[in-house]
Order: C-alpha cells, then structure tokens, then sequence
C-alpha cells in the first residue's frame, strides 16, 4: 500500500475550504478532489485550491481515492457516509456522525462487513491544550475527576453564518451542533457516560438573520435552542452540560473539571489551542506551563487573533491506523456512536424528563502527546 492514501471531499461549503487549506500540513493522506450536488460549487473550490472537481457519482468510482470526507448537512451523513461505505471506501465524517443511534450502528455494522474503517469529527480533543488536561488529569494532578461543568452558550448562528436555516430545524439546535466538540472532549478527558438527564426549551419560535447574505430574512425554529443536561459516567463523576443559542452574556468557563485535590479549567473544545488552569488544595488559580505541543500553536486568524487550528489531524491519525494496520483511531467510530448516543439521550430525556441510561461504551482515547503529534506532521 502507498504511504499516501487518495482523499476526497463530498459536500463544498464553508468548512471544506478549512480542510482543503490544512491538509497539506499532515502526511499519510492527500486531498486529490472534490465533488458536491452544486457542480458549481465543486468547481469554485476545485480551482480555489487546486483540485480536480468530479460529480459525486464519478469521485466514488476514483480509483484514487480511499477515503472519503463527508462534509454534507447532518441530515444527509448518514445517506451519504452509506454510499461512501458501498463503494468500498473509508469514510471521514463531519460531526455529527449520524442523527441516530441507529444510522450509527448501521454504518458500524456495513463497514465491519465491508472491512472499512469509519472516524468522524470532532478532532479537536486532539489539540495540544486538551492533550495538556488530559495529562494532567492521568498524572493525578486533581486527584480523581469527580464532577464538573461545561457551558456552549451564544446568541445564535443567524448573526454570522450565510445559510443559518439548517441550525434550527431537526438535526440542528445547539446540542448536535457543538455538543460534539465538548462531549468528545469529556469522553477523552473522564471517559465513556452511563445515564443522562436533561430539560429543553425552545424560548423564540423565530429568527431573524443578520448575516449577509440573507440579512432580514426570518428563519422558523422547530427544535429546541436550550439544554441543561446532567451527565453521570462509568467512573461516578458528574458533569453539568449548558448548550444554549438563547444566551446574550454570561461568565461561565467552557469546561471545568472538579477533582478530590483540585480544579482544571479548560479552553474552548471547538478549538485545539488556549491556556490551561489548574488550582490546587490551596484554591490558588495557576496556568500549567507553555506546553510543546505542535497542536497548540495559533496557526489561524480568528477574531481575537491567532488560534491553533489543526482540523484534519483525524483524519491523519486515521490514515496512519490505516497504512499501520493499527486496530484503534482516536476519532473512531466506537468512540462517536457513544457521542451520539449522548447528545440522542439529552434530547430524549428533554422531552421526556426521565433519566436515559446509555446502551453504547467506548474506551477513552489514546493519549496523544507531542511525540504523536509530530508524527503526522510533514
């Protein structure tokens, strides 16, 4: 087998062009074409980065292509992820992997069949300061994790993103669009959850967007834009989850993990980068030190700056269990049918307001330090 494998990228809108530009960083794996239901849109970014531009048909019959990124809407992922599987290629999600416990289940089992592999996003627990928390967490440095909080709270995606229809209908909402990032990052950092309770609320029926270039239209909402969530895991902590685009201000830390010795504070999951805080016994708030982590360095504008951004080192780790014969990816499916199967309980359970206890378990991610981190880097 080449050293390189054959990529392409179905589905060409906004987030595409972050994978097509970072690519070129990690070896393993080349972004060779692109195709989307819009030729053109493939075209457009084809020629933006360039790649060849096929229909969708054409890009799974490549011969030189091995794995596919499915960068549709969450409602297609499954569809496509399955057309993906059938035309005997490995599959990249964006997140969420599925809308279902079932379609994940599905896939696991088609690709078990068909022995391909299946990762999804989110990658950002791969990022240097949660790889930094991690360790922390593994060296004892806050004693056993046992309860914390973590917090997604805006105002909505109408005031920024140029199509924010699809965040409010069924298949969006606050909990399947960023709960990924946060409860991927809880996963690596305490481990697989056991029961969920939540409450949900849907405050304002519409939107109006005013972001360009649909400024003055008025989006209907049909899912709810509110959660508060309990997460109990399989080692006994407990950790509160806020998602929420119905939130103008606040002053909660994204994530804060409690232990029997102290306290972790952790950066935005949505991103790889950010500065950890550890307090001790003595409740003094401290950074841990600038760790060497090339998944940590700002790399990318943002607008408080820069930011590390190394979105594709999934798909790297994947690549590299592939061309290795390697068994697990940190991005693999075992570990983001249990993410779904999570945010599917917090919804379940607020429309219900029962407890849902988990059927799925995975095992934490392998640590990715540093050294594992370079390792897909040309």
């Amino acid at each position: 087998m080449s050293k390189t494998l054959g990529v392409g990228v179905i589905g060409c809108g906004n987030i595409s062009a972050t994978y097509l530009k970072l690519a070129p960083l990690f070896k393993g794996f080349e972004i060779r074409s692109v195709a989307d239901l819009d030729m053109a849109a493939a075209d457009a970014r084809a020629a933006e980065f360039g790649v060849a531009a096929q229909s969708v048909k054409d890009l799974l019959n490549n011969e030189n292509i091995q794995i596919v990124i499915n960068l549709t809407v969450p409602a297609a992922h499954y569809k496509v992820s399955k057309q993906i599987l059938e035309a005997g290629k490995h599959v990249y999600s964006e997140k969420p992997l599925t809308l279902s416990v079932t379609e994940a289940k599905q896939l696991q089992a088609l690709a078990n069949k068909k022995k391909l592999r299946v990762a999804a996003a989110p990658d950002t627990f791969l990022g240097g300061a949660h790889q930094q928390a991690r360790k922390a967490i593994d060296d004892g440095l806050i004693g056993k994790v046992a309860s914390g909080t973590a917090h997604i709270m805006s105002h909505g995606m109408e005031h920024w993103h140029p199509n924010p229809g699809f965040f409010y209908k069924p298949g969006g909402g606050p909990i399947l669009d960023m709960g990924p990032y946060y409860i991927a990052n809880l996963i690596n950092l305490v481990g697989p959850v056991k029961r969920v309770a939540a409450l949900s609320s849907t405050p304002r029926k519409t939107r109006l967007i005013s972001s360009a270039p649909r400024k003055g239209e008025t989006i209907r909402v049909s899912t709810p834009t509110t959660y508060h969530a309990l997460l109990e895991f399989v080692n006994g902590a407990m950790i509160t989850l806020s998602a929420s685009w119905d939130v103008f201000a606040h002053r909660h830390d994204h994530m804060e993990i409690y232990g029997t010795e102290g306290a972790l504070f952790v950066p935005d999951p949505n991103f790889f980068g950010g500065q950890i805080i550890v307090a001790g016994s003595d409740t003094v708030r401290k950074p841990l030190p600038v760790w060497d982590h090339p998944f940590g360095m700002p790399n990318h504008p943002d607008d408080e700056g820069q930011v590390a951004n190394y979105r594709g080192a999934g798909l790297a780790d994947m690549a590299q269990a592939i061309l290795q014969k390697r068994r697990d990816i940190r991005c693999g499916i075992d570990r983001m049918l249990h993410v779904v199967e999570v945010m599917m309980a917090i919804k379940a359970s607020g429309e219900t307001g029962k407890f849902v206890t988990l059927k799925s378990t995975c095992k934490r991610p392998a640590y990715f330090g540093p050294e594992e981190a370079r390792a897909l880097l040309k």
